[in-house]
């Protein structure tokens, strides 16, 4: 009996992988809380595991006495000598072995579900001491169950759940049962049962782990990456530093022919990717981040982390990029609040991407316009209402709800982009030095008659059906 019990505990270590001598201490405690229900609180005892050898042995010691007064530590002289055999004296202690099978059914019982307990809390630990070190590190797992009412995506993982919520999905990315994904390791917080393990592939680290895996030189420290904005699913903007005057950043980054880097796109589901070089010049930075575009004039409010940007009538379109993007991502990338001025042209009618309005909006309510094909605000603001009620299926005082909503945010968010200048245009004022960044925006963002590149030191990591336009 006691090499099966041994052999149960050994097969814990192998399949949950517990550390032995932890196990070793748990059966000690469990036996030793056995006899002490057994024989009371004041028994002398001493229980010794031998996982090698398969051995649980329980001695017992008492106090050999010519007349008894606590049967728990005493024991008669006459009684002693009989189950020893051995002549003994008064005062001296007998030690004898306690058989598992005296405890009865019910002690057994017990211990079983008090050791099962303390199982489940070590492995408990022990799942949140594994993620709780690789947060922001990139785990492997393959998809078991998708949760349509939650959007929530449960990934296996070392024969572990954790799980991809829908806010940090790419929302472009469709997933089944089977997939193999990638992902970060987010957050880990105890619960009543199991750690719950979030991951995410719409956070930068996502993006930063992504580069070091694919370009060897971040991971080796040559190249550091600076600061990350990113869009997930449509745009990002990495800027990098090389600390070998040997190495171009840009260069490596993005690898013969765009072979590094188009490995992450495709990765992110063809997100485009500017990486550009780091400057702490505010000035050259804010320059290099709204490539392609060519400024006029950056003045910057250094205290109120404020620029005010002046650019081209035909440079407008490539400055605020699609639906916005290019302006908000160098707004964040260069940490400054970025206000672009237009020098002269007409005004273009003013549009944002609906994903702008996500949070407002509601995952589950976002993903319906998202499947009806509503990318823009202009696009569901311009649709009749009756229209939205019948394809989303939405009553029509939530719909009024929205399209109000959306049309003053639209209005906000022109005023705030908008401007004319004031006197004179400055001076013509390079975009970006040689040698500087590699960025090409994606082709639908070129003006017409434009080269797609704008130097020799530029290059793009647009999606392959936007560079065939």
């Amino acid at each position: 009996m006691n090499h099966e019990i041994v052999e149960s505990f050994a097969q814990m270590v192998r399949e949950k992988g517990i550390d032995k001598d932890i196990l070793v201490g748990i059966v000690e405690d469990i036996f030793g809380m056995m006899v002490r229900k057994k024989y009371g609180p004041t028994a002398k005892f001493e229980v010794v595991v031998n996982m090698d050898k398969g051995d649980i042995e329980i001695y017992l010691e008492r106090e050999v006495v010519e007349e008894v007064a606590d049967p728990v530590t005493q024991i008669s002289l006459k009684e002693a000598s009989q189950k020893s055999g051995e002549a003994l004296d008064v005062g001296e202690d007998y030690v004898e072995i306690v058989p598992l099978v005296s405890f009865g059914r019910r002690l057994v019982v017990s211990a079983k579900q008090n050791l099962n307990q303390r199982i489940k809390e070590i492995e408990r630990e022990a799942i949140y001491n594994e993620y709780s070190g690789a947060l922001g590190e990139i785990v492997v797992g393959e998809i078991y169950q998708i949760r349509k009412g939650k959007g929530e995506i449960l990934v296996i993982h070392n024969k572990n759940e954790l799980i991809l919520p829908r806010n940090e999905q790419i929302y472009k990315e469709r997933y089944k049962k089977g997939d193999t994904i990638r992902a970060v390791v987010k957050e880990v917080r105890k619960g009543a049962g199991n750690p719950v393990v979030i991951i995410s592939r719409t956070d930068p680290h996502f993006l930063m782990r992504l580069f070091e895996i694919e370009i060897p030189e971040i991971y080796d420290g040559i190249i550091e990456i600076k600061a990350i904005a990113r869009e997930p699913g449509d745009r990002a903007k990495v800027a990098v530093l090389s600390h070998d005057d040997r190495i171009d950043a840009v260069g490596a980054c993005v690898g013969m022919k765009g072979v590094r880097i188009h490995a992450i796109v495709r990765e992110l589901n063809n997100e485009n990717i500017d990486v550009i070089n780091w400057t702490d010049e505010s000035m050259h930075f804010i320059t290099r981040s709204l490539s392609p575009a060519k400024l006029k004039e950056v003045v910057l409010d250094k205290e109120n982390k404020k620029a005010s940007v002046t650019v081209a009538a035909d440079q407008v379109s490539l400055a605020i990029g699609k639906n916005g993007q290019n302006v908000r991502l160098a707004s964040k990338l260069t940490g400054y609040d970025i206000q672009l001025v237009k020098e002269g042209g007409e005004d273009e009618e003013y549009d944002m991407d609906l994903s702008e309005f996500r949070e407002e909006l509601g995952d589950v309510l976002f993903h319906k316009f998202f499947d009806e094909k509503y990318e823009s605000v202009r696009d569901v603001i311009d649709t009749p209402k009756e229209e939205l009620v019948a394809t989303l299926g939405v009553e029509r005082e939530k719909i009024d709800e929205i399209v109000t909503m959306l049309r003053r945010g639209l209005e906000e968010a022109e005023i705030e982009e908008g401007g004319e200048p004031e006197g004179d245009a400055p001076a013509e004022k390079p975009a970006a030095q040689p040698e500087e960044q590699a960025s090409v925006p994606p082709a639908e963002e070129a003006p017409a008659g434009e080269s797609a590149v704008s130097d020799q030191n530029e290059a793009t990591t647009a999606p392959d059906d936007e560079k065939k336009e």
